[in-house]
């Protein structure tokens, strides 16, 4: 819905439910002075607390209106309670006029009326205070979080509605303090996979400019430039599809995907690299799989990333196997090794960009580190899931694809 439409129904119905309140309250107020000093007093009292009423409120409407004139919260509070103590003041002298009540009652009426008009608007005062240290803490919160600091705590006296509102700004200082860190993280990991290759580039072209090396030398260092202009390419590849893929910019064109012949023929063109490594990976898929609805060009994507990174940690004489059955939320795949497993510390991390875990601090596995990444965003764009199911023996990822149905 239309933002500004909402903008605009509001006050309607604001107004709306004040006229419907005058009607009801006068009506009933006029019913009780009628059973009590007759019909006529009972209509006028109705219609008067009707007008009186209505001005208070029309009155409240503008203040609302224009609030913003007004100021601080604490002459709101005071313009609120004045309004509402004014017309009991207004009540009773038109009261005494039209003679419902003696006019020492009505002179009683509106003393006690000034003198809670004086406690109301004390008591506004100080419950707006409480409610602009608040909205102060706040304010102050947020400033400095904007400015920069992650350090910042807010705090609210109440348990209310801006306690709330705080709790809200500290997960959000908490969301930017881990977003700050993901990019840090994101930086130095680009930074490091980009400065291994354009090193050794550096070194190819300036050995390729020395006079001094001759022809079949200089074949040789263009052979050599070849893998690390590869690699360049791939991870600047990987980069833009997970940026796509996380910002939501795919134009994916979705059909009936029989995944026992998707599985299979990824399995076959898998197993030349299996096979070097002496890693044995066999396909497993449930007779009767339901389709799935999904690319059949990126879920082959994803099954290339995770049986190439079963494959890569997986020793010799070990064994993949990729499975596919039909669940009640789908279809699921799932891609098992009997390699060493993952460390429970690390389970959570293993589908964030550039994580390889393990004892390799100095990153010196194979590859960017962005394949169960892109495999994560690939599902999730199909919606659909991906998961680490638990497992004594290797690492068992599983991922869930919606059914294709009757489509």
């Amino acid at each position: 819905m239309d933002p500004d439409r909402v903008g605009r129904r509001l006050p309607v119905l604001a107004v709306r439910r004040s006229l419907v309140l005058i009607v009801a309250a006068a009506t009933a107020c006029g019913l009780i002075i009628g059973l009590g000093y007759g019909a006529t007093k009972g209509v006028l009292t109705g219609v008067l607390f009707a007008v009186v009423g209505g001005v208070a409120l029309a009155a409240a409407h503008v203040i609302v209106a224009r609030r913003r004139r007004l100021g601080g919260l604490r002459r709101q509070f005071s313009f609120a309670v004045a309004v509402a103590c004014g017309q009991i003041l207004i009540a009773a002298a038109v009261a005494a006029a039209l003679m419902f009540v003696a006019h020492h009652d009505a002179v009683m009426v509106a003393v006690l009326a000034l003198f809670v008009s004086a406690i109301a608007v004390r008591a506004a005062q100080l419950m707006a205070g409480g409610v602009l240290r608040d909205v102060e803490s706040l304010r102050d919160g947020l400033d400095a979080v904007g400015a920069g600091r992650r350090d910042v705590e807010v705090h609210t006296e109440g348990q209310d509605e801006l306690a709330q509102l705080a709790a809200s700004a500290n997960r959000m200082r908490d969301e930017l303090v881990a977003g700050e860190e993901a990019r840090r993280y994101l930086v130095a990991a680009v930074s490091h996979d980009l400065r291994t290759p354009i090193t050794s580039l550096s070194l190819l072209v300036d050995a390729l400019n020395d006079d001094i090396l001759d022809e079949e030398t200089r074949r040789l260092y263009l052979t050599r430039m070849a893998p690390h202009v590869r690699a360049l390419s791939a991870l600047i590849d990987d980069l833009f599809e997970l940026t796509r893929l996380e910002a939501g910019d795919i134009r994916w064109q979705m059909e009936r995907v029989r995944l026992d012949e998707l599985v299979g023929e990824t399995v076959g063109a898998m197993r030349v690299q299996a096979e070097a490594k002496g890693v044995e990976v066999v396909s497993d898929v449930t007779d009767g799989v339901a389709a799935a609805r999904a690319n059949p060009e990126k879920v082959q994507r994803v099954l290339f990333n995770l049986i190439q990174n079963a494959i890569r940690h997986t020793p010799p004489d070990g064994s993949v196997v990729v499975r596919a059955e039909s669940t009640d939320d789908g279809v699921e795949v799932e891609i098992a090794d009997t390699g060493d497993g993952i460390a429970p510390a690390e389970r959570e991390r293993v589908f964030e960009p550039f994580f390889r875990g393990g004892a390799e601090t100095a990153r010196t596995r194979s590859g960017a580190g962005l394949g169960l990444a892109i495999s994560r965003a690939i599902v999730e764009a199909h919606g659909g899931r991906i998961w680490l199911a638990e497992s004594t023996t290797g690492t068992r990822v599983r991922f869930l694809l919606p059914a294709a149905g009757g489509v």
